[in-house]
């Protein structure tokens, strides 16, 4: 064990020695990582219990979550928001939806037995983007403002969207319940998301302010920023959770307001993102590498490769074109929107809280429709990100003249 850890150690040390030269390569940090987790799994499986994997799985990608999802909104700017807040609500409130009914059809159509609940499960937990997958895009001085921020807030707030039809689609698996039921579901899932948005509006002003008094008074040490930014994104996150709020939204609203509400320079969020937040990024990605995919291949079919498939492309696109038409965008625009869905994070999370919480036909057969679509989309994502983000660039500037 004491070797196996000592590798992974020494490929963090040399991707961060190297990090120059792999940011101007196709290979990404979830790439490599990935494909570096991939290459250990068996050895880590034998040093580690399963007990060990899927509890430390879980709450490593609830971390690595929550500070990406409060330091992305933070740069969110309400200024630039407003003036292209269209995109955004049109991706969430018209896109997610036909993108979780398209995707429930296309399960039914190709694996009929799998039942309407199961399908919409495995619809709703493929339906939110990963802002850790999107951060090339979004970063990208290339891509235009308002479209890398449409991508941050969609990242940020999907996952929170969705959440009524995940639950609804497991417990329906799970207990066959009455259609009423699973309206008194949903708008419990909606409480949730509403409760969380006040949590995160709560703990981001009330911070913000309070380090504005402190800065203003030459009372707090410039480094202590970074503490700051940890006690605050956990503190919306567990704030919400503690009135049933969904964390997730809490950590993303909390960041967006905290960004805005800050009357200094907030360059100490970017700092430990580029440092630990990075570290956390990696362990992520190898631990989906090790545990996850594996796991998800072993059970894989032709069914689950082309599910896999259609959710990064048909299921995707084609409702964020139709969301956004007559937006004012261009096709190019539209179709660039539609691709940079990638799938993450958030997915793996949701059915793995899922399978905890609820026991449905068809669990591995889910896991692995997930796992390949995720780590599809790492591949292609990651390939894509640099070569699309120069196009979009180009297409706008000459767009400009």
């Amino acid at each position: 064990m004491t070797w196996i850890f000592l590798i992974i150690l020494s490929i963090f040390a040399g991707y961060s020695l190297f990090s120059k030269v792999i940011m101007r390569s196709p290979l990404t940090l979830p790439i490599i990582f990935t494909g570096l987790g991939f290459a250990l799994s068996e050895p880590l499986h034998t040093v580690l219990s399963d007990d060990l994997i899927l509890e430390g799985t879980k709450r490593l990608a609830e971390v690595t979550l929550i500070l990406v999802l409060f330091a992305d909104a933070s740069h969110v700017r309400f200024r630039k928001l407003v003036m292209n807040w269209q995109y955004p609500a049109r991706m969430l409130v018209i896109g997610g939806p036909l993108t979780i009914a398209f995707g429930t059809a296309m399960v039914l159509l190709l694996n009929p037995g799998s039942g309407f609940a199961v399908a919409l499960l495995a619809a709703a937990v493929l339906t939110p983007t990963d802002a850790a997958l999107a951060q090339s895009v979004v970063s990208s001085p290339q891509v235009p403002d308002r479209l890398g921020q449409t991508i941050n807030v969609e990242s940020g707030l999907n996952d929170g969207l969705v959440l009524p039809f995940v639950l609804s689609g497991a417990m329906l698996a799970s207990m066959s319940l009455i259609e009423a039921d699973a309206d008194i579901l949903a708008m419990t899932a909606l409480k949730e998301v509403l409760l969380g948005l006040l949590a995160g509006l709560g703990i981001g002003w009330f911070v913000a302010k309070a380090m504005n008094w402190a800065q203003n008074r030459d009372l707090m040490q410039e480094a202590s920023g970074a503490i700051v930014f940890l006690v605050t994104a956990f503190a919306a996150y567990l704030l919400a959770l503690s009135i049933h709020g969904n964390g997730f939204v809490a950590a993303f609203i909390s960041g967006m307001v905290f960004g805005n509400s800050y009357r200094h320079n907030i360059h100490f969020i970017s700092e430990f993102m580029a440092g630990a937040g990075q570290l956390l990024s990696m362990a992520a990605f190898l631990v989906f590498g090790a545990f996850l995919l594996p796991n998800g291949l072993a059970h894989v079919s032709m069914t689950t490769i082309i599910l896999a498939i259609l959710f990064l492309t048909l299921v995707r696109i084609t409702p964020i074109f139709l969301a956004l038409t007559r937006s004012g965008l261009s096709t190019k625009e539209k179709l660039f929107l539609g691709w940079f869905g990638p799938r993450g994070l958030a997915s793996i999370l949701f059915t793995l809280l899922m399978m905890e919480q609820f026991d449905f036909p068809g669990e591995e057969e889910l896991l692995a429709c997930v796992s390949l679509t995720v780590g599809l989309s790492i591949l292609l994502h990651g390939l894509t990100a640099m070569p699309l983000a120069k196009l979009i660039g180009h297409h706008s500037k000459d767009d400009d003249t």
